[in-house]
């Protein structure tokens, strides 16, 4: 089924109004129980792999920067299928309203385990990236550590999400330096950007 015939969410068109307005937007209970559900058991039995820093030629492993684990999602099951269709739903709902040019969505899960973090960083540098907006999607409730914390263009904290199944962040990837926390029990999450290549 195209991405034109799903029926649009019912907070898709308020979330993207929000987001235009501040270039930033927290959705609880995004994704349904089910699905999310079915996700995290995906993300449990994958082999995710240590995170590097960087991209292509430049990538390296640095665990005094960001220790979390992940795997790609490549649309394999029906799930992801599901996910992705949301995400490109997302994507025609900003292009309308925004005017973005994306032109698609790449996404990985990220499991934080104990101890687990990622230090504070843009996802992408005005002029010098594709990536134009980051979506962080949590598949587990976490009663504590794991925050994504976000912080204003002048460097100040601005917000700080907990893990909690089914929220999902939205917010300008060159706009809004982020760190996670560190985790105080494992945390599973779907981090995704829309691109314009």
């Amino acid at each position: 089924m195209s991405v034109s015939h799903l029926p649009e969410p019912a907070w898709l068109a308020t979330a993207i109004e929000t987001f235009y307005a501040s270039g930033l937007v927290v959705l609880p209970t995004t994704l349904d129980t089910a699905l999310c559900q079915q996700l995290l058991a995906e993300a449990q039995q994958a082999s995710l792999q240590p995170a590097g820093v960087g991209r292509g030629q430049a990538l390296q492993l640095n665990p005094e920067i960001r220790r979390d684990h992940t795997l790609w999602l490549d649309g394999s099951t029906a799930a992801q299928q599901q996910y992705l269709a949301l995400m490109a739903q997302i994507q025609q709902a900003a292009n309308r309203r925004c005017f973005l040019g994306l032109t698609h969505h790449e996404a990985h899960f990220a499991r934080y385990q104990q101890g687990d973090f990622y230090q504070k960083h843009l996802d992408a540098f005005v002029g010098r990236s594709s990536r134009m907006l980051t979506t962080v999607c949590y598949l587990n409730d976490v009663d504590s550590g794991g925050e994504l914390q976000i912080y204003s263009e002048d460097d100040q904290p601005l917000l700080q999400v907990k893990p909690q199944a089914g929220t999902m962040v939205l917010f300008e990837s060159a706009r809004f330096p982020h760190e996670v926390l560190a985790a105080h029990s494992t945390r599973y999450s779907i981090a995704g950007w829309f691109r314009i290549d």
